[in-house]
């Protein structure tokens, strides 16, 4: 699959764990709800993977964890937030980098319509 029928298929499985659950839920909710979704749509989809940083030749263990890595392409990043502030794009876009890696899915639940809520980071390397 390619990135975009891949990010599809995350958007659409988003919206129905959106509409099946609704807002206002803890982030692990959504998590394995997204995650369960996803593999039942025949997607190999990881959940907290751990994010290294490398500076200056050494291998730092963070602690920083993805949410949920979809055939080892897209990123997707799992919020319950009020507002979703620049920073939380930021940090999509830092995974991005650290994981060389193209696409990500910010995908904020706590929200009316879950379409308000699903923002897509691009990395341009």
């Amino acid at each position: 699959m390619e990135l975009n029928q891949i990010s599809g298929v995350i958007v659409d499985s988003s919206l129905k764990v959106h509409s099946a659950v609704g807002p206002g839920l803890l982030e692990s909710v959504y998590l394995k709800c997204l995650h369960h979704e996803l593999t039942k749509r025949g997607l190999r989809a990881e959940c907290e993977i751990p994010v290294p940083v490398f500076y200056d030749g050494v291998h730092i263990d963070t602690g920083y964890r993805l949410d949920i890595i979809v055939e080892s392409e897209v990123i997707v990043e799992i919020r319950s937030v009020v507002e979703v502030p620049p920073l939380f794009k930021a940090q999509v876009l830092s995974y991005l980098r650290l994981k060389q890696t193209k696409l990500g899915l910010l995908l904020n639940f706590n929200v009316e319509h879950m379409k308000d809520g699903i923002f897509r980071i691009v990395n341009r390397f």
